[in-house]
């Protein structure tokens, strides 16, 4: 089975809010991560902090939701709850709910690559989406942080020519992707 996994439990403190309900291009930022895995086979979407305020502000689709309550101890936290809500997948697609450029076509050129893992560069910088598959799925016990799986070898796939990368952490970051 194929899913995705999109992580959403921060607080937004930079961006002083849920930042996962910013809205982008007519909808919020959330919505554009979910869209991005449309066709995978489960999606489950980690939210943490404000989940029900981010539950009642978008719309999640058949997106399963998963509140992971140490969303405050990191990536590596929200990675746990959702591989293990994910149990069984063969390969998980994980994106942020923080990035609306990288859509489909991003995702599609990721799940390509041969290996374990593989994560998406642009212009040599390592980004998202990445792609987990079952040996490196099993070890999202040892996650631990805001790290998630850096350190793992990871297969890089240049999507540059396909999106911008920019994250969305600040009131300013916003009005840049708006432009």
């Amino acid at each position: 089975m194929s899913a995705g996994l999109v992580l959403a439990a921060g607080e937004g403190r930079r961006f002083g809010g849920p930042k996962q309900l910013a809205v982008v291009a007519g909808r919020p930022l959330v919505e554009h991560a979910l869209a991005a895995l449309d066709g995978l086979e489960r999606v489950v979407v980690v939210l943490g902090a404000r989940a029900e305020e981010i539950r009642a502000g978008a719309d999640l689709g058949r997106a399963e939701v998963v509140v992971c309550a140490d969303w405050a101890e990191g990536m590596g936290a929200s990675l746990r709850a959702g591989l293990a809500a994910l149990a069984g997948a063969d390969e998980v697609v994980v994106l942020l709910a923080d990035q609306p450029n990288i859509g489909r076509a991003v995702v599609d050129r990721v799940r390509t690559a041969p290996g374990d893992a593989a994560r998406a560069t642009y212009d040599g910088a390592p980004g998202h989406p990445v792609v987990l598959r079952r040996a490196l799925i099993e070890r999202a016990g040892e996650l631990r942080g805001d790290a998630g799986f850096r350190g793992f070898p990871m297969t890089g796939v240049e999507c540059g020519d396909l999106a911008d990368p920019h994250d969305i952490d600040t009131q300013a970051d916003l009005e840049v992707v708006r432009r």
